[in-house]
């Protein structure tokens, strides 16, 4: 088609698009072009911001690499890992589900690890969390046999794929659900950390006047064949960044409750504890479907000096 104004050229790619043979990427293709365009013509793009907006595009893509992915931090911060891990859960977004964001920090093969096993794997300060966990089908059953990927940050605020300081894969292990469906496991009580910010995402999040703080919280993805696979995020009731979480994750389904315990009055389950430990038990509970994991957002780990950590105020 040859453009004779502003509306032929949403025409000409929507005609375009309609060429493709694969009816969902052409209903997704279409659906893209017509918002995007009429996302433009909203906001009236001026040539400068749309070559500010391509630059913004691009350096998130030259910041990804192995151990991290400004990508899904961006999508984080926009709300939409959030939007569609909920509208693709919990009965396509019609109830409550303990699935929850992916992150842009889990690794593939993590350490198999026994249940009621640590998953500490180099000196790490922190109070000792002892977890204790069930995976059920919607009906309630015990899922038996399911694999079940652990990780969380440090108290300092790093993932060990971000801290040259930490052993390669601290905090991080893999459980098998037993006839219960249960897992249990040790590790330190995690803290709140901030995202980086040395990227656009923090150009966006420094111009909304936002603070860059995710709650504390522990990751869990659960894998068995007949089960769709679900990631989620169990955050500390006790954080008190819930409410404004940088990445839309705080679910009420998973705000769990770490419970304080002292070891003067009440020993822990282990005898080398001392003062504050703590617990959490927690349920989760997949959908069937299909068990298909992801392309993990980041493959490596960090090397050379410990990344400093920056952390922004929210704006009144």
């Amino acid at each position: 088609m040859i453009i004779k104004n502003q509306q032929d050229v949403t025409e000409a790619v929507l005609a375009e698009a309609a060429r493709a043979d694969d009816p969902r990427l052409r209903e997704i293709l279409s659906a893209g072009v017509r918002h995007l365009h009429a996302f433009v013509r909203e906001v009236r793009l001026t040539e400068a911001e749309f070559h500010q907006l391509c630059g913004v595009i691009a350096r998130a893509g030259q910041l990804t690499n192995a151990f991290h992915n400004e990508v899904v931090l961006a999508a984080g911060s926009l709300g939409v890992s959030s939007l569609v891990c909920l509208l693709n859960n919990g009965d396509n977004g019609q109830t409550e589900t303990s699935a929850n964001l992916m992150g842009p920090f889990w690794r593939m093969d993590s350490p198999v690890t026994p249940n009621g096993g640590s998953i500490v794997r180099s000196p790490t300060p922190g109070d000792p969390i002892f977890v204790n966990a069930w995976v059920r089908d919607r009906d309630g059953r015990p899922v038996a046999g399911a694999e079940v990927d652990v990780w969380h940050s440090s108290t300092e605020g790093f993932y060990e794929n971000q801290d040259p300081a930490q052993g390669d894969m601290n905090l991080r292990g893999k459980f098998t659900t037993d006839q219960d469906g249960r897992i249990a496991f040790r590790s330190i009580k995690p803290a709140g950390y901030p995202i980086p910010v040395t990227g656009p995402v923090g150009d966006l999040i420094k111009a909304q006047g936002r603070h860059n703080m995710r709650p504390a919280h522990i990751h869990f993805m659960i894998y068995k064949p007949g089960y769709k696979t679900q990631f989620s995020q169990v955050y500390s009731s006790d954080d008190p960044n819930l409410e404004t979480d940088v990445q839309f994750g705080v679910t009420e389904a998973l705000v769990g409750r770490y419970v304080a315990h002292d070891a003067a009055g009440e020993p822990a389950p282990a005898p080398d504890v001392q003062g504050r430990w703590y617990t959490l038990d927690q349920h989760f509970v997949v959908e069937p479907g299909e068990a298909r994991l992801p392309k993990p957002p980041i493959t490596g780990k960090a090397d050379g000096d410990r990344p400093v950590l920056t952390v922004l105020e929210r704006r009144p």
